[in-house]
């Protein structure tokens, strides 16, 4: 079945690697699936100038050579809707992982800010050239990882990147054919980052079978792969 095929994509300043413990548990489960870094991500050498949300969508529509679930976490809500916006043949279904639902015409950035509650802010800052920001290192175990084993969480301090600014600045474009797509929430109650009351809201329109709920913080695949996999199986499973 090409809806056990799942392909995954991280949000910002990871990389496939966070992955890592999950795929195992999916594939226990008779689940294939692969993750990529986005451009100037992880093991990809984009120069973070050149990174932009189209090159992200590209590179995700490049990965796929027949039909996937396609997973997103976190900032990656907005490349995996618009990937599915433009090949909705390759995409069996969208799987949200406490990730941002875009809406037209808004930006990630302005998205962040419209949220309920802003735990980021101080905590996000820019580099000097303006190109990038870095999360304060600091204040990251606790907003990320708080529910994390300690080694997941020191590993992930070492292999966090800057995040290029460009492509959360970009306004998402029209979506005309993504609704074409099966989509699933799996929200995170104990989310630090994107407040789980503003995950539920953009939710809200796949209807209430179409989002389920982990008892993590932001990091499902570290706090809890089983978990995680788990429900990846079930929502692939369903009809």
């Amino acid at each position: 079945m090409s809806e056990r095929r799942l392909l995954l994509v991280h949000g910002s300043c990871h990389g496939a690697w966070c992955w890592d413990r999950a795929i195992p548990e999916l594939a226990a489960r008779g689940l294939q699936a692969r993750a990529i870094d986005l451009p100037a991500h992880g093991a990809d050498r984009t120069p973070p100038a050149q990174a932009t949300l189209d090159l992200y969508v590209e590179s995700i529509l490049k990965a796929i050579d027949a039909p996937v679930t396609l997973v997103g976490h976190s900032a990656a809500g907005y490349p995996v809707t618009i990937a599915a916006e433009r090949a909705p043949h390759l995409i069996d279904r969208l799987v949200y992982v406490c990730a941002y639902v875009p809406r037209p015409g808004l930006s990630m950035i302005d998205m962040r800010r419209a949220g309920p509650r802003q735990p980021l802010a101080g905590i996000a800052r820019a580099a000097p050239d303006g190109v990038t920001y870095s999360f304060d290192p600091t204040h990251v175990p606790g907003l990320f990882y708080h529910d994390c084993p300690p080694e997941d969480a020191s590993r992930a301090l070492e292999l966090l990147c800057p995040e290029p600014i460009a492509p959360q600045a970009t306004p998402c474009p029209p979506l005309d054919r993504v609704d074409r797509v099966r989509r699933h929430y799996i929200l995170c109650e104990q989310d630090r980052v994107i407040p789980p009351e503003y995950q539920a809201d953009m939710a809200a329109a796949f209807g209430s079978q179409a989002v389920t709920w982990m008892n993590t913080g932001h990091s499902p695949f570290f706090a809890d792969p089983r978990g995680l996999a788990e429900q990846l199986a079930q929502i692939t499973a369903a009809l």
